[in-house]
């Protein structure tokens, strides 16, 4: 059950509130552990300026198949280039990205 549950992602619909109260949204940067944080160069550390979200761009690329270093460049071109079009198509690649399960560990 857990499998199924973590696979398709349905662990994240409890994210929706945090939308709905604007702590979060539909696309950003993921939320990240401190344990990442700790990671991060003074330049990445501008992740945690922008709201985070529910899917981005490394979501849909493959999710934790994609290696931590590129996960943050990821965000950081999203940070430099995002619009209202590019949430659009990054929403819309999730649906594939979620039904797929690939990545989702």
């Amino acid at each position: 059950t857990g499998r199924f549950i973590r696979r398709f992602s349905i662990d994240e619909l409890p994210q929706l509130f945090n939308v709905l109260k604007a702590d979060m949204s539909l696309v950003g940067p993921r939320p990240p552990l401190p344990r990442e944080v700790a990671e991060y160069t003074l330049l990445d550390r501008k992740r945690l300026h922008v709201m985070p979200g529910i899917t981005c761009l490394w979501q849909v690329k493959g999710r934790s198949d994609i290696p931590f270093d590129e996960q943050v460049q990821l965000d950081m071109q999203y940070i430099k280039s995002s619009s209202f079009w590019k949430d659009i198509k990054i929403l819309l690649m999730t649906i594939p990205a979620v039904i797929s399960g690939k990545g989702a560990y």
